[in-house]
């Protein structure tokens, strides 16, 4: 129980915590975001969120930024110093740690194993690079789709996890020695998309390369059954779209997430499942399912979201994903195709401050005691403290949005993948 409860204390505030990725955002940012997912039927760990992330230009000199993302015992934050390797290209210093950052669930044909799921503590630093290949005139943001950015990232990255036990882990089984890493990641990003939930406008095609080195290789679990590899390979893309047209309010985004890894394991998985849209630096959503309930080694990831006006600020909305998949060794399960759809209302204050979606998922190929079917409750409440008061005229939008529209992404503690 004991176990359990750290859980939840600790994930209810740590789920997401982010970094962005590519340029150097230009834009002051404050938001509060909370998110939750609840399985009506079957046990996960506790599937929520809740940050404070602050994005501020001209902090201590007017080329560099500060980005961080804050919870009661986790930090991930980064210093961007714009234009320090050539006007084009940004160097960024990043720090990031604290408690139950790498906590793993065993999760197998949708049942959670307790037993065999233990906690994780987890410290990192990271320097990186940026580089913006088509700069515009003055510096300028993009005012047209031809003008939108193309950027490179260079990233080295040291992260240590630190395992322990919970009082739910089974006594015969082991759990993984601390585990430094070392990631080298590379990725080109044409377009990109707000932190927020819902972006007005978003265009995104990118396409990254990630190598983890380990130390060492070893086993761990009962006596030594699964085992967590010295090198992986991980390739992955995404090609994304949102808009909102100005004369009727709808609303449609769609996305294609595909990666493949060379060496799998547990810790180097892609985790696919869950509606929490700021979970992970690509997240990887599939209506119905836990959060990170499917660890593949390569898949593809179609998903979807139309959002009606119906008055008020109110909003109806429908959502839905399918995945192909290709299990980790030891978490396969029946099938290669995941669905899954749901619906909710959401609702949006004057000037855009507040924003608020709940609704209902179902899983339509989710196991559940060897049945297929789940179905899941949740909501978003997000707080854009540098939002409010009237709409802008519409022929002012698509130029804001096009202006805003930097190309930033976010990193949970979690990532794309395990560490």
């Amino acid at each position: 129980m004991v176990g359990t409860m750290r859980w939840i204390s600790s994930l209810i505030f740590l789920l997401v915590v982010a970094r962005a990725l590519a340029q150097i955002d230009p834009e002051r940012r404050q938001l509060v975001q909370v998110g939750y997912n609840q399985p009506i039927e079957g046990h996960s760990p506790f599937n929520g969120y809740a940050f404070y992330y602050l994005n501020e230009p001209g902090f201590v000199r007017t080329n560099w930024t500060l980005r961080a993302a804050i919870a009661p015992v986790y930090l991930d934050a980064e210093l961007g110093m714009r234009g320090v390797l050539g006007a084009n290209t940004d160097l960024g210093f990043g720090l990031a740690g604290g408690g139950f950052a790498d906590n793993y669930a065993e999760i197998r044909s949708g049942n959670w194993i307790r037993a065999e799921s233990f906690e994780g503590h987890a410290a990192e630093g990271s320097v990186s690079v940026y580089h913006l290949f088509n700069p515009l005139p003055d510096g300028r943001g993009p005012t047209r789709v031809g003008e939108v950015p193309l950027q490179g990232l260079l990233r080295a990255s040291v992260r240590e996890s630190f395992f322990s036990r919970m009082n739910d882990t089974g006594p015969a089984f082991a759990v993984p020695d601390n585990l430094p890493a070392l990631h080298l990641r590379a990725g080109l990003r044409w377009g990109g998309r707000e932190p927020v939930v819902t972006p007005a406008v978003a265009v995104e095609l990118s396409a990254w390369y990630q190598c983890q080195y380990r130390w060492d290789a070893q086993t761990y679990g009962y006596a030594g059954d699964r085992r967590i590899e010295s090198v992986a390979h991980q390739v992955w893309g995404r090609a994304l779209g949102a808009y909102t047209f100005t004369n009727s309010g709808h609303h449609v985004e769609i996305s294609l997430t595909a990666g493949t890894t060379v060496h799998a394991d547990r810790f180097n998985a892609y985790r696919v499942g869950g509606t929490l849209p700021m979970a992970a630096e690509f997240p990887l959503m599939l209506p119905g399912y836990y959060f990170e309930e499917l660890s593949t080694r390569q898949f593809a990831l179609l998903d979807g979201l139309w959002s009606v006006p119906v008055g008020s600020g109110f909003d109806l909305e429908f959502y839905g994903g399918t995945a192909y998949v290709d299990y980790v060794p030891g978490l396969d399960q029946p099938g290669a195709w995941q669905n899954g759809v749901g619906g909710g209302v959401g609702w949006t204050s004057p000037g855009g401050g507040w924003q608020i979606l709940a609704g209902y998922a179902y899983g339509i190929d989710a196991l559940r005691d060897g049945e297929r079917g789940a179905h899941n409750v949740g909501f978003i409440v997000q707080w854009d403290l540098e939002r409010g008061g009237a709409p802008l005229p519409d022929g002012e939008r698509v130029k804001t949005w096009l202006r805003k529209m930097n190309p930033t992404s976010w990193r949970g503690f979690n990532g794309l993948f395990r560490r």
